[in-house]
């Protein structure tokens, strides 16, 4: 049995909280549009806050998990991979 969740949002009350979310959206656009456009710049600056909260899930530096030996692995590549460059330029300069 697998321990991975399903996502809320493709739940049966997920598809109903989208099509209600939708429908407010809608009625929220064609009877208010003048508040809506006048606030939306606003709207825009507020989302930022939440798409980061939201969108950043691999940031909770308070869970262990195996994604430190990838991140340390992917460090080592970067860094060798820095050092390739940085030594092919060198050999470069000598040689003008």
């Amino acid at each position: 049995m697998s321990n991975k969740k399903s996502s809320f949002w493709l739940s049966s009350k997920g598809l109903a909280a989208l099509g209600l979310i939708g429908a407010a959206s809608y009625f929220l656009l064609m009877e208010h549009s003048d508040h809506v456009w006048q606030y939306l710049p606003f709207l825009i600056l507020l989302a930022c806050p939440f798409m980061h909260m939201f969108m950043h899930k691999g940031h909770d530096h308070h869970k262990s998990n195996d994604d430190g030996d990838e991140y340390q692995r992917g460090l080592k590549d970067g860094r060798s991979t820095v050092q390739q460059v940085d030594d092919k330029h060198a050999t470069n300069d000598h040689h003008q």
